[in-house]
């Protein structure tokens, strides 16, 4: 396998760590690149461009890397042209990161509601004009998208998404085969990846959608022709996700089948991560609560200890839960299958008469520049 490059950045192997909102923060990312031994490109949750340039107190806080990070990698999200191109100028001559992504692909109603996310691919001139200020203000680094099929299957972008990011001098494009309307429901469409990629084979093109396990990340890339991988959910309450991923890309056979014991202290090391980030043990313990059903899918606690554990608010509470369990347990067959938000949606939220005209942009407001970083 090549590897990827990201403008002047090697991406070897070539796996991604999706931006995940309320997830993909500092000490998830620092746990994911412990697991790939520094391999891989590791990106930041959503931060909105309007929150950047106006310093929300937040945002600034999402945006902290830590030293060993590299290359550092924001994923931005903005509807307004002028606002993404001042956001990009900012971390251009702030230095605050070494690669941009600009996301196209949130489904969340709160966002498609207001034109953006998976909603603004539909609006061809708009998508054309943000990728041009982002790219024209990013100097030397490098912009990427990551999108949506489109916003149902009577209403697909993709292809028309990507020819225009080719005219813009964007970086590489990474596809989710879904559609809005899908949300995270069903199967992942592995042919549109394909198809991606025999449309634009200037750009590399990273595929997203279904990826459990390392062998599912091969078998993408055998199937699709893609240059690399995007791995969301798959590594929830799994950041030794990656272990397996380098060494598959590696051609290496092994693979991490941690007992509860080893989870266990990946789930203390996840708290306390966060708690050294947030600068407040009790709020670290308070984030981390969203993960422990992920760390433990598949392993005989209980419910009522799930509960427990899912409620702690110290470390010192975690620990003596923890210790009650029966750590010997081995790593539970089917254990590496879906996590996380795996349901449907069906309706989607658009904006008044989105869908009437593909090249007809009024309909963005003020209001869909959103001052809200995370998701």
């Amino acid at each position: 396998m090549t590897s990827l490059n990201i403008g002047p950045h090697v991406v070897q192997p070539p796996v991604v760590l999706a931006p995940m909102a309320g997830i993909t923060n500092a000490p998830f990312r620092t746990l994911c690149r412990e697991f790939s031994g520094g391999k891989g490109l590791f990106v930041s949750e959503m931060i909105t461009t309007r929150a950047l340039v106006e310093r929300n107190e937040k945002t600034m806080q999402l945006i902290h890397f830590d030293a060993t990070e590299t290359p550092r990698s924001i994923q931005l999200y903005g509807v307004d042209p002028v606002t993404v191109g001042k956001a990009v100028r900012m971390i251009v001559d702030e230095d605050l990161a070494d690669h941009i992504d600009l996301n196209f692909g949130c489904p969340v109603p709160k966002v498609t509601r207001k034109g953006g996310g998976s909603a603004l691919p539909y609006k061809r001139p708009l998508l054309r004009a943000i990728l041009h200020e982002a790219v024209g203000n990013a100097g030397d680094l490098p912009v990427t998208m990551k999108m949506r099929k489109g916003i149902d299957d009577d209403h697909l972008t993709f292809l028309d998404a990507g020819r225009i990011a080719v005219d813009e001098g964007v970086t590489a494009i990474a596809l989710h085969g879904r559609t809005t309307a899908q949300h995270y429901g069903g199967t992942a469409d592995w042919d549109a990846i394909a198809r991606l990629k025999e449309h634009v084979p200037e750009l590399p093109v990273l595929g997203n959608g279904d990826i459990w396990s390392a062998d599912d990340a091969l078998r993408m890339v055998r199937e699709t022709g893609c240059d690399g991988v995007v791995v969301g959910r798959g590594c929830l309450g799994r950041p030794w996700l990656f272990s397996d991923l380098v060494a598959a890309f590696e051609g290496r056979e092994e693979r991490v089948t941690p007992t509860l014991r080893e989870v266990a202290v990946v789930m203390r090391r996840h708290a306390e991560l966060l708690g050294e980030w947030i600068g407040d043990e009790a709020r670290g313990v308070i984030d981390f609560r969203k993960h422990v059903a992920w760390y433990l899918k598949g392993f005989s606690t209980g419910g009522e200890m799930r509960k427990r554990l899912a409620t702690a608010s110290s470390l010192a509470e975690m620990d003596a839960h923890l210790s009650e369990l029966d750590l010997d347990q081995p790593w539970p067959e089917g254990a590496d299958g879906p996590r996380g938000r795996t349901s449907g949606n069906g309706r989607v939220v658009l904006p008044d008469g989105w869908l009437k005209d593909p090249y007809d942009c009024a309909g963005i407001s003020d209001e869909a520049e959103s001052d809200t970083s995370g998701g």
